[in-house]
């Protein structure tokens, strides 16, 4: 049997995380850590599902310990289950994380998140459209009356991209689910477009290009300006051509940073490891997703508004970072 360009992608990341295994000696965890920590990651066929394996195995290597992964809806779900401990890790577009510091996001329900922590960069997460060629789609405004199948209701998609079609005064169906069905939806003809945002290459849109003549599309320069005015939090992001086989152009768009997350009683000394495992391994983040070439120190300052896990202003204070007092929990004493 053929195997899908999306298990291509998870077993490129599972022997790229072997590789790294094979050439250093387990180590042993603190005795005072948890002996078992989960990280919530996101649907199939999307990014968060398979770079969360990738970071979840580099740290259980380098520091001994015993991460697992979680399939959840997305940033939403992985903030929710993260404030409550339900899980320990998860990861997070920063508009998201925005709406759920202050209880503004519709989905927050007037509540406020705030036992959660920003821990280390990970990458730009831009807003993508792909359509059959043979649909005749074009443009966004193309899809006035069409039925777009957007990922799951509680991940950065379904959030956003609903907002984005209001404030462009696009009036289309929205079907959720994961990206991997929106894929198979989009192959049968029961979804017109799948308009997605993840670290690229996203798996779903790689698997779609190999066996259909597909489009991409994007914003207009005046769509890009209103859709900005709306959702202040977006910012500009560029979809570099070759990115996909079939895009032969950059592509202009707007995105989101994501971070990695961690409830604020997660050991200090833990997230301290994790934070030096990530960013002082990044050849061996990038054999298991390339969209880990944006997981760098460097980046920790697209985080604005989200306090740092303690474990983390600890090791950027340590490479020189002047953390803005803003940025360092209460619980931090060092």
């Amino acid at each position: 049997m053929k195997m899908s360009k999306i298990a291509q992608l998870v077993l490129a990341a599972a022997t790229g995380l072997a590789l790294v295994a094979g050439a250093q000696a387990q180590s042993k965890p603190n005795p005072k850590w948890p002996s078992n920590l989960t990280l919530g990651t996101a649907s199939v066929g999307g990014t968060y599902f398979v770079y969360g394996q990738v970071w979840a195995s580099l740290v259980n290597e380098k520091l001994g310990t015993n991460i697992s992964t979680q399939q959840t809806q997305g940033p939403n779900q992985n903030i929710i289950l993260s404030n409550d401990r339900k899980i320990d890790f998860g990861m997070a577009t920063m508009g998201v994380a925005l709406q759920a510091w202050n209880g503004a996001g519709a989905w927050t329900q007037g509540k406020k998140f705030n036992n959660i922590r920003a821990m280390f960069p990970m990458y730009d997460t831009p807003f993508h459209f792909i359509t059959l060629e043979k649909s005749g789609i074009k443009s966004v405004q193309d899809l006035k009356g069409k039925t777009v199948g957007v990922g799951p209701r509680a991940g950065t998609c379904g959030t956003y991209f609903p907002l984005i079609f209001k404030a462009l005064g696009v009036n289309v169906t929205v079907r959720n689910g994961q990206a991997s069905d929106m894929s198979a939806a989009l192959q049968d003809g029961q979804i017109d477009a799948f308009p997605f945002c993840a670290g690229v290459p996203i798996a779903a849109y790689s698997e779609i290009e190999t066996t259909n003549k597909v489009r991409f599309m994007t914003f207009t320069e005046d769509e890009l300006k209103k859709v900005k005015a709306a959702l202040p939090e977006l910012s500009n992001s560029l979809i570099p051509k070759g990115t996909y086989k079939q895009l032969g152009e950059d592509h202009k768009t707007v995105g989101l940073f994501n971070f990695a997350i961690a409830n604020k009683d997660v050991p200090e000394d833990l997230v301290y490891g994790i934070m030096k495992a990530v960013l002082e391994n990044n050849a061996q983040m990038m054999k298991g997703h390339k969209a880990s070439k944006e997981t760098l120190i460097n980046n920790w300052d697209r985080n604005g508004f989200l306090p740092f896990h303690a474990g983390a202003v600890r090791y950027l204070k340590e490479k020189g970072i002047n953390v803005p007092k803003h940025l360092i929990p209460a619980e931090y004493k060092g």
